[in-house]
């Protein structure tokens, strides 16, 4: 990782924390791992953090490791799914005609905005 990306882990974590209230000893705690290991990443000093440590401080603050991931810059726009395969895995119990529903809906508001909606996995790769 990159010292951008570092410091956005860093921050990200940080602001949860604070907006739960926790110490940084009670996310330790509650993770499972050592108060050092917590404060090092969030004063950034961790180049290279441990995924399983990242998913126990996830698990601690209350927020999907991904969305960390994101926050903080490690996962790039394009590690990330698109519509498609995100609705199918979040919501396994949706039906297919209410997810090309909501696809159509997003083009709409997309094309709207000037978003372009057409990067992403190639036809076949979303499964």
């Amino acid at each position: 990782m990159n010292n951008p990306d570092i410091n956005q882990l860093a921050e990200a974590i940080r602001t949860r924390r604070e907006e739960l209230g926790l110490s940084a000893s009670e996310v330790a705690r509650r993770a499972g791992i050592a108060k050092g290991t917590v404060t090092r990443l969030e004063l950034g000093q961790i180049g290279s953090p441990q995924t399983d440590s990242l998913r126990a401080i996830a698990d601690a603050l209350d927020i999907p490791l991904t969305n960390l991931l994101a926050e903080s810059r490690i996962l790039r726009d394009t590690d990330l799914p698109t519509l498609q395969p995100y609705l199918r895995t979040k919501f396994k119990d949706m039906p297919e005609s209410a997810v090309r529903e909501i696809e159509e809906h997003f083009k709409t508001v997309a094309a709207k905005h000037g978003i372009n909606t057409t990067s992403g996995p190639a036809p076949g790769e979303d499964e």
